[in-house]
């Protein structure tokens, strides 16, 4: 079977690699420029990171709704989204390496500082859309690293209605990320 336009969705969802060639032939500059977009400065992983978002189109297509976004969104929030893990994955690692094994060079803390703003600007766009008293909750939860109990104490609310207003933004964010079209 001939793959086109119309049915490598299809295929894709029957596990046609030919799908995915099909994928990485017409819609590859795609995921590039959101790679590269986001990990400009760290090209080591460009190349994991692309195929880490083949792999995740290949495992997730059965997710993908035309009527939500295009596939090329679709694809690019995946790109995006991966590079932000790569970012995380970059900046924890860097935190853990041995100092004495380490040749810093200046830079270094620059690339630190933009990859940190990058990702606390990423995470600011998401709490966006809570309240202010519940992005408050979150930072200290999951930034400040404070627990229930001190966050219960700081806010006067019970720990009930902490849970309750960190589950109903948890719903919130990941609805807003599903239905977001980004590019």
């Amino acid at each position: 079977m001939k793959i086109s336009e119309d049915n490598f969705i299809e295929q894709l969802k029957d596990k046609n690699e030919k799908a995915l060639e099909f994928v990485i032939d017409n819609y590859a500059w795609i995921l590039k420029t959101v790679i590269k977009k986001h990990l400009f400065h760290l090209m080591d992983f460009y190349e994991e990171c692309m195929n880490d978002c083949l792999l995740a189109i290949w495992e997730n297509i059965n997710y993908y709704n035309p009527e939500k976004s295009s596939f090329k969104n679709w694809i690019g929030g995946i790109a995006k989204y991966k590079s932000i893990d790569y970012i995380r994955k970059y900046l924890k690692n860097s935190e853990n390496e041995n100092i004495e094994d380490l040749v810093i060079p200046i830079e270094d803390n620059s690339l630190k500082e933009i990859l940190e703003a990058e990702v606390r600007e990423e995470v600011e766009k998401m709490l966006h859309n809570l309240s202010e008293e519940d992005r408050v909750i979150f930072r200290e939860l999951y930034f400040e690293n404070k627990n229930i109990s001190e966050i219960s104490k700081d806010t006067g609310l019970s720990k009930e209605v902490l849970y309750n207003r960190l589950s109903r933004g948890k719903k919130k964010i990941r609805s807003k990320i599903k239905t977001k079209e980004v590019l």
